[in-house]
């Protein structure tokens, strides 16, 4: 599903989950935006 989305929105779900330093933090974040990646959602749409 992240393969379909669009170059700028792979790229702002990327800058999104490599910001934070723990890893526990990337995870939760992930976990949040998955059903997002799922529909074909950006990180910034709403």
């Amino acid at each position: 599903a992240f393969d379909a989305l669009t170059p700028g929105r792979q790229r702002g779900y990327i800058l999104h989950f490599s910001q934070p330093k723990q890893s526990k933090t990337r995870l939760s974040r992930i976990e949040k935006c998955i059903p997002k990646i799922l529909e074909g959602k950006g990180f910034h749409d709403r």
